[in-house]
């Protein structure tokens, strides 16, 4: 696996493999790889020829100074994941390749609708910081398909969305959430859990299957539905942002059960805030 740490290394290498004709698959992430990262690297093994990884904890996107300062960072337990998986480049940006003027003199891409619901209303600016960080990116690789788990659905449908207004030839694949065996989405900020915390997270799993149970009748009434959801995880110890019943298309509120509706979670464990979703058909 070759390591590339500026943009001339990362192009560099990319022109060459261009030249060969060969497809360029890429997954951005911000390190502390779990199986969940290593899904996407095989899933971007399977329909590309070359697979570009990054790593970068972006400050942008954290609209908390405390949550970026406590990422758990572990670049040499990364690297032997991503040599295991097969990836091709791994390209390690700091920030000064990444903003070199400052993260507050950088252009930022802003994404609407998408963007300033859900996660955008409880983290002002973090999608802003998302979008920005992309955007860049996927300039530096010029890739010809990223992949974004469906753990950060919000976030796939923003990055989508991103793409098609601002004519991006890049295709967007996404990838299954992976669990791990109580259910609990697979997440760096897992780790920060306590054990006594990491037993109570796998409620929101079986919150969102209950949910799902009982949406299966036609007539429920769906926001007492959600505020039974968001009672039952915090009598648990949970701090609930939002439990919501959204269209899969574009998160729009929805009052009934229908087709293509998904449930989407948000909710803190001390100082671990763990979101998930789940298609209720």
């Amino acid at each position: 696996m070759k390591i590339a740490e500026s943009t001339g290394a990362l192009q560099g290498t990319i022109k060459e493999w261009r030249k060969q004709g060969l497809s360029i698959g890429f997954v951005p992430t911000m390190g502390n790889l779990h199986a969940g990262h290593i899904s996407l690297v095989n899933e971007a093994r399977e329909i590309c020829d070359k697979v570009v990884v990054s790593i970068y904890v972006n400050p942008l996107q954290f609209n908390e100074a405390s949550d970026f300062e406590s990422y758990p960072v572990t670049l040499k337990d990364d690297q032997a994941k991503l040599e295991k998986a097969q990836a091709d480049l791994l390209f390690l940006p700091n920030s000064d390749v990444m903003y070199p003027e400052g993260e507050k003199s950088v252009s930022k891409v802003s994404v609407p609708d998408i963007g300033d619901m859900l996660e955008g209303e409880c983290r002002p600016g973090h999608f802003d910081g998302v979008a920005t960080v992309v955007n860049k990116l996927f300039n530096m690789v010029q890739p010809d398909t990223a992949f974004f788990g469906q753990k950060d659905y919000q976030q796939l449908l923003l990055v989508k969305k991103m793409v098609r207004d601002l004519n991006m030839p890049v295709t967007i694949q996404s990838v299954k959430t992976q669990r791990e065996a109580d259910g609990l989405a697979m997440s760096s900020r897992n780790s920060r859990l306590t054990a006594m915390q990491r037993k109570q997270a796998a409620l929101i799993y079986s919150t969102l299957q209950w949910l799902v149970e009982r949406l299966k009748d036609a007539t429920v009434d769906v926001p007492e539905l959600e505020r039974q959801a968001i009672e039952k995880l915090n009598t648990a110890g949970f701090e609930t942002e939002y439990v919501s019943l959204r269209s899969s298309d574009n998160l729009k509120p929805l009052r009934s059960p229908e087709s293509g509706a998904i449930l989407l979670v948000a909710a803190r464990l001390g100082d671990v805030r763990l979101i998930d979703n789940l298609m209720c058909s």
